[in-house]
């Protein structure tokens, strides 16, 4: 979900590695342990939550987030609590990371330490004022000056113990003296609409002269501040909840009578010292991005150069393997060029290209695909997004299974613990292997078509290279398919989505144990044993020395890479695509209100979607996808609740609120992804529900009114690979401009390598340049499609720049990213003159 900004979309996603936290303070009592969990908020929205780890005042977490991030925001926050089993968990500190700051940490481990959290550090939000400061002739004919202060309203004020009642007071700082005035109480919403003026005497009246009264008095004004308090009104004992001031010093008003804008609230500045206790440490790697997306025609030279990379002959002088070379990382080039190769049907002759190449390169045919080349990253990055709804169908069972039911496994005779039988534990890792091998090995007909075209051309590639050797058909799609998908799926299930959460210790040590040993079964080594480094692994694996397990892998391979062996509808079997708690509210009923919603158990599939009081629960509903007309966002306003949407069917629509903005994204795009090919879907909604007698949106009374906003559309029906080509587009600009001086020295080793036939310099060694020519031409073409992208996101910015007010509702007073942003454009204005 892109914000719009004139001509330009702009996306934001953050992707956390939470690792772990250490030297928490002991807890109150006689065991000293905690069970501690960690939440990622924006701002002060939870959007994801870690397992808890009991026991420690060290624990590890090792859990991966990605989320799109579909607002705007200014912290990025880690919440640390201690569950209570009892009572409401409590907080033990938070780290909060500045929007603006986030950079400063890209990518790499860092220790935060932690917080306290009191009402000042949890102040965010933003308010509109307007002063105005007259001259008012008395009937007695003396001037005196009146100052107006009107709150308008606030944006995105905290929300204390559930709830949000807020309310300001306004109050006259000056010399020996201080007056207070107070607003209505607004009920149940972070959003108040106050509309209030206050009227405050700053002078006293005098005898009426010629003279400006405003020179008279300029230092008297020029000491006196407006001091704007927000509160939640609180019906606790300890009295209303602090949630924000901002102080305006009067000084605002030399220029003109009045002064309008809007502040970000700040904490109080009230002399009170901080708490200094060492409340441990938090080591996190946060990669924020935030890509600056233009119309389609501006990335067309690069788009174009991009695509035709599958017929460049070599294959080495084309743009995308270019990237591959210049990139500190093969990673970082595959994940933009597959995402973009995929999203316009290339992929396959891309992949089979670089790969045909690189198998040419290679000589030992025990070594193919074994390197981080960036054909094997490629065909990593093709397999985790292509083969997600695979790996559901196949592993998430018996991934459930190990997970909830936790057998012992352990085969290390030094690790059993007191109690634990070898032969018991070495029977329960047997049958968990033997059902996944026999899961992954007749699931061959479930394969993506994508991955199987892309097995062949593999096979057939390293079949011609190696003729003597007979197993390398097999071996070329094994060190992917099982090396490379299966066994760190199973390895690691929180990272393709088949496990919430990083697994328990015990539960880890039994997936290791399995992955380990599919991943020999697959590799089809003539001694598999001696392929062990620990002698209780190889004595285990005895059991799996059959043939009967090398011909299902034989069998298993053959049928994953062969040329058109299947109908592509052949698949039949729901896949589940998300599930989770929300709360609903059904279109229809008599009576209105809080009653009426009821948290339930949400399940979608590519066949259906319900919802039960409970997971496992009989459905209570069942709506078929192609009954769903639109998947849309609901408006707050409709019943004064945050992260509404709105499934809509022929008869009536179901309100469902999500438990944070990133949830209800998420399954909004992927019911109007699953519902994208029906035929009856709609065009047009109404973004408000219908109450009272008619559409709160656009007040027509008619229940069956067509509806008044346009749909959210152009979404591909495949739900596997829903990709912006633009915005990957995009992403491979900045990574070809990050690494502009690497193309500038490959330009000029294509150059040395044309006119002189010796020894090259050493920085030159590590491009692989097959044509000087041709790929001297290639770079060209990128830089000059890369710079004028350049040159347009400058103008962009400095067109923006013009039209930018500070204090605006986009960037208030006291928005520390625009400040930056503002000093940067001076800088570069100053360097132009």
């Amino acid at each position: 979900m892109a914000v719009e900004e004139e001509g330009l979309r702009i996306f934001q996603s953050v992707r956390i590695k939470i690792g772990e936290l250490k030297n928490l303070p002991s807890y109150p009592g006689p065991n000293k342990m905690r069970d501690c969990y960690c939440t990622v908020n924006l701002d002060q929205e939870e959007v994801f939550r870690t397992k808890i780890v009991e026991k420690s005042l060290c624990p590890f977490y090792g859990e991966d987030f990605y989320c799109e991030i579909p607002r705007s925001f200014r912290h990025l926050s880690f919440y640390i609590f201690d569950r209570d089993v009892f009572r409401r968990d409590s907080i033990i500190g938070k780290v909060a990371i500045l929007k603006e700051d986030l950079q400063k940490y890209h990518n790499r481990d860092t220790w935060f330490q932690v917080q306290h959290v009191d009402a000042d550090s949890e102040v965010q939000g933003k308010v509109h004022l307007e002063l105005r400061l007259s001259e008012v002739i008395t009937d007695t004919g003396a001037i005196c000056h009146k100052l107006a202060t009107r709150v308008l309203e606030c944006q995105g004020l905290p929300i204390v113990n559930g709830q949000c009642d807020p309310y300001a007071t306004v109050t006259l700082l000056g010399p020996s003296r201080s007056e207070v005035k107070k607003t209505k109480v607004k009920k149940k919403t972070n959003n108040p609409q106050f509309e209030e003026v206050f009227y405050f005497e700053v002078t006293r009246p005098c005898s009426y002269s010629k003279k400006s009264h405003f020179e008279i008095e300029e230092d008297e004004v020029d000491k006196m501040e407006i001091r704007v308090d927000l509160w939640n009104a609180s019906n606790l004992k300890f009295g209303d909840e602090f949630l924000g001031e901002r102080r305006i010093p009067l000084k605002v008003l030399r220029q003109a009578s009045s002064y309008e804008a809007w502040y970000f609230l700040l904490p109080r500045d009230n002399g009170k010292s901080i708490k200094c206790d060492d409340l441990g440490s938090l080591r996190l790697n946060v990669v924020y991005t935030e890509d600056h997306v233009f119309s389609s025609e501006y990335y067309s030279p690069l788009r174009d150069l991009l695509l035709k990379s599958s017929d460049v002959e070599p294959v080495s002088a084309s743009a995308a393997h270019v990237l591959g070379e210049v990139c500190r990382e093969k990673q970082e080039a595959a994940i933009p060029l597959v995402r973009l190769f995929l999203h316009y049907g290339k992929i396959v002759p891309f992949i089979s290209a670089i790969a045909n190449a690189e198998v040419n390169r290679t000589q030992d045919p025990n070594t193919i695909f074994r390197g981080n080349s960036l054909t094997s990253k490629c065909i990593d990055e093709t397999m985790k997004l292509a083969g997600m709804h695979y790996l559901q169908v196949t592993l998430k069972p018996i991934i459930d299974e190990i997970c909830e039911v936790h057998k012992p496994c352990e085969v290390d005779p030094v690790k059993l613990k007191d109690g634990e039988s070898l032969e018991t534990n070495k029977e329960n890792l047997r049958q968990y292997v033997d059902r996944i091998f026999n899961v992954i090995t007749k699931s061959g007909m479930s394969c993506p078509t994508v991955m199987c075209d892309i097995f062949f051309s593999l096979r057939e590639s390293a079949a011609k290279r190696f003729q003597g050797d007979q197993d390398v058909r097999y071996t070329a799609v094994s060190s992917f398919i099982f090396l490379r998908f299966f066994a760190p799926a199973i390895l690691s299930p929180n990272l393709f989505q088949l496990s919430p959460h990083h697994p328990d210790p015990q539960t880890s040590r039994t997936l290791t144990l399995i992955s380990k040993t599919i991943q020999t079964l697959g590799s089809l080594s003539k001694s598999k044993s001696a392929s062990f480094k620990e002698t209780f692994m190889a004595s285990f694996f005895d059991y799996f020395n059959e043939q009967k397990y090398a011909d299902a892998v034989k069998n298993f391979l053959d049928l994953i890479s062969s040329s058109g062996r299947r109908d592509h509808k052949s698949i039949e079997q729901p896949i589940l695509l998300k599930e989770g708690f929300m709360i609903k509210r059904a279109q229809g009923r008599k009576r209105f209100g809080m009653k009426n919603f009821k948290k339930r158990w949400f399940r979608l599939t590519n066949h259906e979607f319900t919802y039960q009081k409970s997971k496992g629960d009989h459905p209570l509903c069942s709506i078929p996808i192609e009954n769903i007309l639109a998947a849309e966002k609901l408006e707050e306003e409709s019943f004064k609740m945050k992260n509404m949407f709105q499934v809509i069917q022929p008869e009536r629509a179901l309100y469902i609120q999500a438990n944070n903005c990133v949830e209800a994204k998420d399954w909004i795009d992927i019911l109007t992804k699953v519902s994208q090919c029906n035929q009856k879907r709609l065009t047009v909604y109404h973004p408000s529900a219908y109450l009272n007698g008619h559409w709160l949106c656009c007040k027509i009374s008619s229940e069956n009114a067509s509806g008044c906003t346009p749909c959210t559309g152009g979404l591909p029906a495949n739900i596997q690979l829903v990709i912006d080509g633009d915005r990957e587009t995009e992403r491979i600009y900045f990574l070809f401009n990050t690494y502009m001086s690497k193309l500038e020295k490959m330009q000029e080793a294509c150059g040395s390598r044309s006119v002189y036939d010796g020894p090259e310099e050493e920085e030159y060694s590590t491009f692989l340049i097959d044509d000087p020519q041709e790929t001297y031409k290639t770079l060209r073409q990128i830089i000059s499609a890369v710079r004028n992208l350049e040159q347009e996101h400058a103008q962009y910015k400095r067109d923006k720049f013009k039209k930018t007010k500070y204090g605006s509702q986009e960037h208030p007073i006291g928005d520390k990213s625009f400040q930056s942003y503002i000093r940067q454009q001076s800088e570069i204005s100053a360097h132009s003159i």
